[in-house]
């Protein structure tokens, strides 16, 4: 991952050439052209996790380190000693296991625990588009009449000290990779470095000194934006003081005078545009001018944002026999045809969209709450059970998913389910969703309901009517008279009488 991002940059960024990069990586030119060539940004591949036979011993080992890390040097348990205990509670590896577990947590509380320095720092400056900071900080705000707390992410181009605030319900790494793709937005392009803290949406695992593991996705962001992740050592903040401050001073220029708002929406388009303004406002203080015209020399530096990361994270589910998949307490409906079978569920800030078999099976806004006395919600679309009520028309009349129905749909299913056959009726006349627009059955049913004639037959004709571009009710045919005549027959009964005579051959 970090080689293929470290070519990324040199070719697309620095403009290398790929023999020179050939040279410093040792890989061939071919090879180099074909990651360059498929446009990947993360390798597809994995390296499996083995497991170790300290793993499920590994808390109880540090929770005893840490108590013998309280008491004398004297009173202290040996490793060996710590190994003899673990045995006894059911662990078989070796003592060799346990020691290098000792050293590596002993090495870490000792980086820790390092305070040499602290209170000395050296003034940092930075070019033009070489740098930005990042931060979360936890802030309230009044949403829809309640007090919420909400996570607010901090991004700040230390060059002009231009900042951007969004505000989000979790720090969760697809609010992150949110929250940087709308800060390069507004800033206008992307320096070439990003420092952040050790946070745990970005780094899975701190080592020594400025050794990182960092998080496969993040990468995967660090990588199409181009810019190269940089991180504090643990516990020093100073290192990004710029964006540090920039949490204080948003408290008392924002936060604290901040109205209330209808939706997260509408609070994030109005920080944004509360930024924008204190641009203006704020002297820079190391350079001349404010931060908005040293933000307008910065400009041509940053690298253009380009296309945007599609920062979601996949989770692997299998549907419940009921089509519904969990997450987060929450439950949301899935096309029956995909009941019983795994599927891909893509978590982004507001949506949660289904996929499987290479597309996309359906999308549900996503629901975020922070309160446990609730059990979650269900969040149904009616459309994904059609194929189940073809088979058994009686769920008709109890299902949950059908009661979120257009009122016309409704309507008429009360009046169907009177009648004999009347579910089954209706779940003909609702498949025929599948087939046709909805917006176009819906209008043949609402004609039919207002003309009084509640049958699958007469939804049908209306149906056809519409596709077909026909009135749904003709026009009177106004008929013409094809004869009329020129004299009016006269009603004359004695003529009759002329019958009775004996001349007479004929009636004529």
């Amino acid at each position: 991952m970090a080689l293929l991002s470290v070519i990324r940059r040199w070719h697309l960024r620095d403009r290398m050439p790929i023999r020179e990069i050939a040279r410093r990586t040792g890989l061939s030119r071919n090879t180099i052209r074909k990651y360059l060539r498929s446009g990947a940004v993360e390798p597809h591949f994995r390296v499996p996790e083995r497991a170790s036979k300290l793993d499920p011993f590994a808390e109880k080992l540090s929770h005893w380190l840490r108590i013998e890390a309280g008491k004398s040097r004297k009173q202290r348990r040996t490793v060996k000693q710590l190994h003899a205990d673990l045995v006894a509670l059911g662990f078989d590896g070796s003592y060799g296991r346990v020691a290098a577990f000792a050293r590596a947590w002993k090495a870490q509380r000792q980086y820790e625990q390092q305070t040499s320095g602290r209170g000395t720092f050296v003034p940092l400056v930075f070019a033009p588009g070489e740098a930005f900071q990042f931060d979360w900080s936890e802030d309230w705000a009044i949403i829809a009449g309640e007090r919420v707390k909400l996570q607010a992410a901090h991004t700040k181009l230390a060059h002009s000290k231009a900042f951007i605030v969004r505000a989000y319900p979790l720090q969760t790494h697809e609010m992150l990779f949110d929250a940087l793709t709308q800060a390069f937005r507004v800033l206008g392009g992307v320096p070439h470095r990003g420092i952040f803290d050790n946070m745990k949406t970005a780094v899975d695992k701190v080592g020594t000194g400025k050794a990182r593991q960092v998080n496969a996705r993040f990468a995967a962001l660090a990588s199409h934006y181009l810019f190269e992740p940089e991180f504090c050592n643990p516990a020093s903040g100073w290192e990004k003081g710029q964006v540090e401050k920039n949490v204080q001073d948003a408290r008392r220029r924002l936060w604290q005078r901040m109205p209330a708002f209808a939706d997260l929406d509408a609070l994030n388009a109005w920080l944004e545009e509360q930024c924008i303004a204190q641009w203006a406002e704020i002297p820079h203080g190391t350079l001349p001018g404010t931060i908005a015209q040293v933000h307008a020399e910065e400009l041509p530096s940053l690298m253009p944002l380009g296309g945007l990361f599609d920062g979601f994270v996949e989770h692997t589910k299998r549907v419940s026999p009921i089509c519904l998949v969990h997450f987060e307490r929450n439950r949301y409906s899935v096309p029956a045809s995909f009941a019983n079978r795994p599927v891909s569920l893509r978590v982004y800030p507001a949506r949660i969209v289904i996929a499987a078999e290479g597309q996309i099976l359906c999308e549900h806004e996503r629901i975020i709450d922070r309160s446990h006395r609730s059990g979650g919600q269900t969040v149904y679309d009616w459309r994904h059970y059609l194929a189940v009520i073809q088979r058994k028309p009686g769920a008709l009349r109890n299902g949950a998913p059908f009661t979120e129905m257009p009122d016309a749909f409704r309507q008429l299913q009360g009046q169907l389910l009177k009648r004999p056959g009347g579910d089954k009726e209706m779940a003909e006349i609702l498949a025929l969703v599948l087939q046709h627009d909805e917006q176009a059955v819906l209008c043949a049913v609402e004609l039919a309901l207002e003309a009084g004639v509640a049958t699958k037959t007469h939804v049908l004709n209306l149906l056809h009517r519409l596709v077909d571009g026909k009135p749904a009710v003709p026009d009177p045919i106004a008929a013409p008279q094809a004869l009329s005549l020129t004299s009016e027959p006269r009603a004359d009964v004695a003529r009759y009488d002329t019958l009775r005579a004996k001349e007479t051959a004929h009636a004529s």
